[in-house]
């Protein structure tokens, strides 16, 4: 939920209007990937890789596999959706 989202260091953090309806928070210094912010949602996606360990976090499926380049193999068999998990519901 954003209300339990605190970030403790916002040196370099920087946000990109990439649509009307969605922005993303990276590192100005570094250029990473840390957030995707859509207005009107109760959540912030977050990277994974901003986590710092032990996260407890697992992989629960691939998305956007219909867009993945020829030299991708998954094989860990989890499942695997065309688009994105919001796509799983339908």
């Amino acid at each position: 939920m954003r209300g339990g989202l605190a970030v403790i260091e916002d040196r370099g953090l920087a946000w990109y209007r990439s649509s009307a309806h969605v922005r993303r928070g990276f590192c100005n210094i570094c250029g990473s990937t840390l957030f995707w912010d859509r207005t009107g949602e109760e959540s912030v996606a977050i990277a994974a890789g901003t986590l710092d360990p032990p996260t407890g976090l697992r992989t629960v499926a691939h998305i956007y596999v219909a867009d993945a380049g020829d030299y991708y193999t998954i094989d860990d068999g989890l499942e695997q959706l065309p688009g994105s998990m919001s796509e799983r519901a339908r």
